[in-house]
């Protein structure tokens, strides 16, 4: 009996996949990733998708309904004055989530730059550089925000009731905290920074583009920064948290964003301000602690799976 030959199929490799496929599978197979994801699209799109309304109504007050439970007319109920707490509480997290994301960006910027200079350049550019981040260090943040309150809150206020502001105030606080957390928040990513680029420059690629004549500029931005995505990404998933939390605190002592605009920090500072043992209104404090949690909560999930899935080890 002759054999039938059976033409041999061959079957081509599967195309290798790129390194941000590769993460963002990582990332997608965390549970924890996604939930802090849902959860953080959740309270933006809650917080800045209500603005016309909150705008309007955070300030609006009625003594005759002041500190009533939550009911279906107030879902959160009432303040002191009879204001709509769940239009406070969605403008306060729509502040408060905006200065955490404005300190990460400014994090990023100052730290990315000085940390990208002061590594690539060394020598007494670094020491000086290095030398000024243990100064800051050395200076509690508080401080700092008390020193830029008495020096810049009433200039910026004149500013705003220029321009015909509402809130003048509040929005002068509003801009004293951006900078005063935001100018602190950097110096961590500095030295990280700092640190990866001098790991960097003497990579064999890095030696390749100096012998071509590439100038400093073009090395840092095409060969060494495309290195550091990472590490920059997960700095600043967890730079928006704390930024969110200093600011919470510093409301709370009364050093940030002052009333009538809210923010989770001193919303939380009246609600306690509120308590007393004879009658406590339990939803004045409880509403704006349960934000400030699960919202620090969901952006930490999402700042630690960041890290897994960017981090190349796990390849």
């Amino acid at each position: 009996m002759s054999s039938i030959e059976l033409p041999m199929r061959h079957h081509s490799p599967a195309a290798p996949r790129s390194p941000l496929r590769l993460a963002l599978d990582r990332f997608l197979a965390n549970r924890l990733a996604v939930v802090g994801f849902t959860g953080l699209c959740f309270f933006v799109l809650a917080c800045y998708g209500s603005l016309p309304w909150t705008l309007h109504a955070f300030n609006h007050q009625d003594l005759r309904q002041a500190l009533e439970p939550p009911s279906w007319q107030h879902w959160m109920g009432t303040d002191t004055l009879g204001r709509d707490l769940l239009s406070r509480f969605l403008l306060g997290g729509a502040i408060s989530l905006l200065i955490g994301i404005f300190s990460a960006l400014v994090a990023v910027g100052i730290g990315l730059t000085v940390g990208l200079v002061s590594g690539y350049v060394g020598g007494r550019l670094d020491a000086l550089l290095m030398r000024g981040v243990d100064v800051l260090y050395g200076l509690p943040y508080i401080l700092l925000v008390i020193l830029l309150r008495v020096a810049l809150v009433d200039r910026i206020s004149h500013f705003f009731n220029a321009l015909a502001l509402p809130h003048a105030q509040g929005l002068a606080g509003i801009v004293v905290l951006l900078v005063g957390i935001g100018g602190v928040s950097w110096l961590t990513m500095a030295r990280v920074i700092r640190s990866q680029t001098m790991s960097l420059v003497n990579q064999p690629y890095v030696e390749a583009a100096r012998a071509t004549g590439a100038k400093p500029s073009r090395i840092l931005v095409r060969h060494i920064l495309p290195n550091l995505i990472g590490s920059v990404a997960v700095y600043a998933a967890l730079t928006v948290p704390n930024a969110i939390l200093a600011e919470s605190f510093l409301s709370f002592l009364g050093l940030g964003v002052q009333p009538p605009v809210p923010t989770w920090g001193n919303l939380a500072a009246s609600g306690v301000e509120a308590i007393n043992p004879i009658h406590t209104q339990w939803w004045l404090i409880t509403w704006p602690c349960v934000g400030l949690t699960l919202a620090l909560l969901c952006l930490n999930f999402l700042g630690d799976a960041l890290r897994d899935a960017l981090d190349v080890r796990t390849r």
